[in-house]
């Protein structure tokens, strides 16, 4: 895969600071990165790129992810078309559902059938660009959302570029069913495997696709990827401490078990997932072993792991983003140029 993209991320506590956002744009595209993703974690997601958008000319800009059942797809479809306009179309809307607890407890939202109602959130925000666009009356009736009132004064009307991509993030088989049905690409999530994703992600991707008569060039597959990254041993080694953290973190919320249940690890699963619930943080790291480290992520120097990416995820990814702290501008610039 000589094609595959490197994209990089704005990060997650520091994208509420504007010299900084200013900085990572500016800098990101400088150094050749395909896109600048930012997350919904610490703060809004979509109001770094408007600055993001205004000091850059080349990168994609986009969400991994805005949170969809936290706003409503009028709110959401105007803040993409404006993001759209400001970018000269550069943007890509990236959304996911969240998990019921912080849709309805943290956001105080509506939770019920994620997957279909992603899936009708999706096509109803493509019917009100399709009404600015072409001012063709709008009227979406569907299980979960009625918007039938477009007024003039409320329309912001057509841009240049209309056509914006819709990626969805997910880890079960229905989410990557609605990508591959509905959807430009599909954000998989930093806690997987090749093995996982080629023996259960693109096996639904393309049951989506079939479902609606496309193939697997329509879509692109997105992912933040684990990697253990360093030219001395103690880089290697702060990198290897990240990726075992994080590694654990995620392998203790049930919803992601069956990644650790795919290689025979069950057992270590629930072992994690009992020290979360007693708060027993810094106990989790240990209980990920070298094999699963090697499993989870790519292990290498920073001028090799370009190649071992492409090796890794050669038919399986389109797009790669490093998951771990910020490199040196030098060790960044250089893994860039290993992807061309």
């Amino acid at each position: 895969m000589s094609n595959l993209l490197i994209d990089t991320g704005l990060g997650v506590s520091n994208s509420g600071a504007i010299a900084d956002i200013v900085r990572r744009a500016t800098q990101a595209e400088a150094m050749g990165y395909d896109a600048l993703w930012t997350s919904e974690t610490q703060h809004d997601p979509f109001l770094p790129l408007a600055l993001a958008a205004e000091h850059s000319t080349r990168i994609t800009l986009g969400t991994a992810i805005a949170v969809a059942f936290a706003r409503s797809p009028m709110a959401l479809a105007m803040q993409a078309w404006d993001l759209q306009k400001m970018s000269a179309g550069r943007f890509v809307l990236g959304l996911g559902t969240q998990v019921k607890a912080h849709i309805e407890r943290r956001f105080g939202m509506v939770w019920d059938h994620p997957a279909p109602r992603l899936r009708e959130y999706v096509l109803a925000i493509r019917e009100i660009w399709k009404a600015w666009q072409t001012g063709v009356p709008l009227n979406f009736r569907g299980e979960f959302f009625k918007l039938t009132l477009m007024s003039p004064f409320f329309n912001p009307g057509p841009i240049d570029h209309p056509d914006i991509p819709i990626y969805i993030a997910g880890v079960n088989e229905h989410l990557c069913r609605v990508a591959g049905e509905v959807c430009d690409g599909f954000h998989v999530h930093p806690f997987h495997t090749p093995k996982y994703v080629a023996e259960f992600v693109l096996p639904n991707i393309e049951a989506g696709l079939k479902a609606s008569g496309r193939a697997r060039s329509d879509l692109r597959l997105a992912s933040s990827v684990f990697v253990v990254v360093g030219d001395t041993p103690e880089e290697r080694e702060k990198s290897r401490a990240l990726a075992r953290q994080q590694i654990s973190f995620y392998a203790s919320t049930p919803t992601y078990h069956p990644v650790f249940e795919l290689h025979g690890w069950k057992p270590a699963a629930e072992a994690l997932t009992a020290l979360a619930a007693r708060g027993k943080w810094a106990e989790m790291p240990a209980l990920v072993t070298d094999e699963m480290l090697s499993t989870f992520a790519a292990e290498g120097t920073w001028a090799e792991m370009p190649g071992l990416l492409k090796q890794r995820y050669a038919g399986l990814l389109d797009r790669v983003m490093y998951y771990l702290d910020e490199g040196g501008e030098a060790q960044q610039r250089a893994t860039v140029l290993g992807f061309r």
